[in-house]
């Protein structure tokens, strides 16, 4: 449904419409806020500016925004993806009737450069393996992760009932298709001797607090990078175990349908990405029995 061009929308019920788009287009949770903010912020730097009405930004206005989010100290990457949530959004208001012009049009990227994906050497994963040994909820966590490439996100979804017959059944979620994963030795034994440690509560999240309730992501996150730390591994993210496991698989001969299965790639090249990277590493890959 279109808007009535005889009386211009405001700057927040445009936004808000664009938010209301997204979830009818069934984006992922995680893009609807990263745009709703990106957005809001945009509005208020604008609103600064004595702009209410959505049809008086202008380009330079844009530009100009762009400029104080250099000053501020954002990442040219950060400012790209900000710009690609701005262009978005004028887009769906062109498409809507909103604007006659977009002025995001021509609003150009600041050029950064793509950092490969990191991947854990045979010393950093072993060397993360040591230290969180002693913590049998991370250590299983770690290990399903280096063993399946599973998300963050998707470790701390997982349900008690999705754990059996020696595989995990990750769940349709938003986006992603559902998928069963066959769990190795050394995952199915990490993740055994965690549930014999587990809370016995009634939460049907595999993993839990001491208190019982279900681990969030950010408590995931911030658990894993401090055991980075703790094993001496620099400048790396929690979403490179993932990067690693597909690493190794692709470079010890595995199909690269069947990688890309496993993962829960949308699109085939996402993971012939990591192709790409052999090449140059080859002689570091270690076989698969090895993580």
């Amino acid at each position: 449904m279109g808007f009535d061009m005889n009386n211009p929308i405001t700057l927040q019920d445009a936004s808000e419409r664009f938010t209301g788009f997204l979830k009818n287009q069934k984006r992922a949770s995680a893009t609807i806020l990263a745009y709703t903010n990106d957005i809001a912020q945009l509005t208020k730097f604008l609103s600064g500016k004595g702009m209410t009405v959505i049809t008086t930004v202008t380009q330079e206005l844009l530009d100009e925004f762009k400029s104080d989010l250099g000053k501020k100290g954002y990442t040219a990457k950060s400012i790209s993806r900000k710009i690609n949530s701005i262009k978005t959004f004028f887009r769906f208001l062109k498409t809507e009737g909103v604007i006659e012009v977009d002025p995001a049009a021509s609003v150009a990227h600041p050029k950064y450069e793509v950092k490969p994906p990191r991947i854990l050497s045979k010393l950093e994963y072993r060397a993360l393996r040591d230290a969180c040994r002693g913590d049998a909820r991370i250590s299983a966590i770690v290990e399903l992760m280096l063993q399946t490439g599973i998300r963050i996100g998707e470790v701390a979804n997982l349900n008690l009932e999705d754990y059996k017959d020696n595989e995990i059944y990750i769940k349709p979620f938003e986006s992603h298709e559902a998928r069963a994963i066959p769990l190795n030795k050394a995952a199915k034994e990490a993740l055994e001797k965690y549930l014999k440690e587990r809370p016995n509560v009634k939460e049907k999240a595999i993993f839990v607090t001491k208190t019982g309730r279900p681990f969030l992501i950010r408590n995931i996150r911030s658990s894993i990078e401090r055991y980075f730390d703790l094993a001496g591994i620099k400048d790396a993210k929690v979403n490179d175990l993932r990067h690693t496991w597909v690493f190794h698989h692709l470079a010890a001969g595995t199909p690269l349908v069947t990688i890309s299965k496993l993962a829960g790639h949308k699109r085939l090249s996402t993971t012939e990405k990591y192709l790409k990277l052999i090449g140059d590493k080859k002689e570091g890959a270690v076989k698969l029995e090895e993580l």
